[in-house]
C-alpha cells in the first residue's frame, strides 16, 4: 500500500485533515462516535483511487479533495448502516457502531454522514460530482435489496450475482475513478472510461473477497464460511452448482437453508465447491476482470500514478484480508 500510495502521499496527509474537518459536529454524542470513526479508519483506498486517477488525468486541485471526502463520508455511511442490516458487531476487527451504540444511533449516525456529503458537494458547488456519487448510493441500495430478495429463494443465477456485484461494491469504487477524473477538469469520455476501469476494478475486488470464504484460514486453519452462514450464495457456489446433478444440487441448499450455523456442514460445502472447479472458475473471470481494468490503462500516457494503478489493480486481486 506504501507503494502504490507514493505519489499521493503528500496530497493523502492534506486529505486527512480535509476529512476530519468535515466530521466535526457540535453534539458530544456524535463527536465521541466521529473520534471512534477516524480512529478506525481502514486502508483508504477510495480515496487513494480518487487521487491516483486525478493525477492521472491532470493536476490535482481542491475539487479532488472534496471528491474524495464526499466518497469517504457515503462509504463510511453505507458501511454503518451495512452493519446495522446484516446485524454486524464487528467491523474491521473493532466494534461495529451499532454494537456499541445501538442500531438506532447508528443508522442516525450514518443519516449524518450522508447529509455531510451532500452538505459538502453543495457548498462547494461540486454538483457534477454530486451527480456521479449519487448515482452509485442509489446502485449500491438496488444491489443490496436485490441480494436480500434473490437470497430468500436461494436462486441466483451467475448474471443475478454480477447485477448485484456491479452495484453493491463496484458502483463506488466506479465513483470514484470517475470523480477523480472530473474533479480535474477531464472530458467525458475520459470520464466514462475511467468510471469503467473502477466498474471493472470492483467487480475483481468484490471476486477476491467471496473467494476468501472459500480459501482463507480462521483461527483453526479453515476456511470461514462466512457467506455460507449468512445464506449468501456467491460465484464458487453459483459455477459449482451448475456442474451437479439436481439431488446434489437441493443437498447442498437444503444445508445453506437449514443447517447454515452446523460446521461441519459448511464444511461439506465448501469441500463441495473445491471439488467443482468453483475456485479456478471465480479465480479466472478474477482475472479477467483484472485484464480490462488493466487494458483501459493502457491507452493512458506514462506517470507515476499509472504505475500505482497498476499496482492497485494488482494488489486488489493479491490481497490476503
Amino acid at each position: 500500500m506504501d507503494l502504490i500510495k507514493a505519489p499521493i502521499a503528500v496530497e493523502m496527509k492534506k486529505f486527512n485533515s480535509f476529512f476530519n474537518s468535515s466530521m466535526k459536529s457540535k453534539v458530544p454524542l456524535l463527536s465521541i462516535i466521529m473520534n471512534y470513526i477516524l480512529r478506525k479508519k481502514g486502508k483508504q483506498m477510495r480515496p487513494m483511487l480518487v487521487f491516483l486517477t486525478a493525477k492521472l488525468n491532470g493536476e490535482i486541485r481542491e475539487s479532488s479533495y472534496t471528491a474524495a471526502s464526499l466518497i469517504e463520508l457515503l462509504h463510511t455511511a453505507t458501511l454503518i448502516h451495512d452493519d446495522v442490516v446484516d446485524e454486524s458487531y464487528e467491523r474491521r476487527g473493532f466494534f461495529s457502531i451499532n454494537a456499541l451504540w445501538k442500531s438506532k444511533i447508528a443508522v442516525l449516525v450514518g443519516d449524518y454522514l450522508l447529509s455531510r456529503g451532500l452538505l459538502l458537494a453543495i457548498e462547494k458547488k461540486e454538483f457534477e460530482l454530486l451527480e456521479i456519487v449519487s448515482e452509485a448510493v442509489k446502485e449500491m441500495s438496488e444491489g443490496e435489496l436485490l441480494q436480500i430478495q434473490k437470497s430468500r429463494k436461494l436462486n441466483l443465477s451467475e448474471e443475478d450475482y454480477f447485477d448485484i456485484i456491479r452495484k453493491k461494491t463496484a458502483a463506488l469504487i466506479a465513483s470514484c475513478s470517475a470523480c477523480g477524473s472530473k474533479s480535474v477538469k477531464a472530458n467525458n469520455e475520459v470520464v466514462e472510461k475511467m468510471k469503467k476501469f473502477g466498474e471493472n476494478v470492483g467487480i475483481a475486488f468484490q471476486i477476491r473477497d467471496d473467494l476468501f470464504d472459500y480459501q482463507k484460514k480462521g483461527i483453526l486453519g479453515k476456511p470461514t464460511g462466512n457467506d455460507i452462514k449468512e445464506k449468501k450464495i456467491t460465484l464458487p457456489l453459483i459455477h459449482s452448482l451448475k456442474s451437479t446433478t439436481y439431488s446434489e444440487r437441493r443437498r447442498i441448499l437444503n444445508i445453506v437453508r437449514h443447517h447454515n450455523k452446523n460446521s461441519k456442514k459448511v464444511n461439506e460445502v465448501i469441500q463441495f465447491v473445491k471439488e467443482n472447479e468453483g475456485i479456478e472458475y471465480s479465480t479466472k473471470k478474477m482475472q479477467e476482470f483484472k485484464d480490462r481494468a488493466l487494458e483501459i490503462l493502457s491507452e493512458f500516457p506514462e506517470n507515476d500514478a499509472k504505475s500505482s494503478l497498476i499496482e492497485f489493480v494488482n494488489y486488489t486481486i493479491t490481497r490476503e484480508k
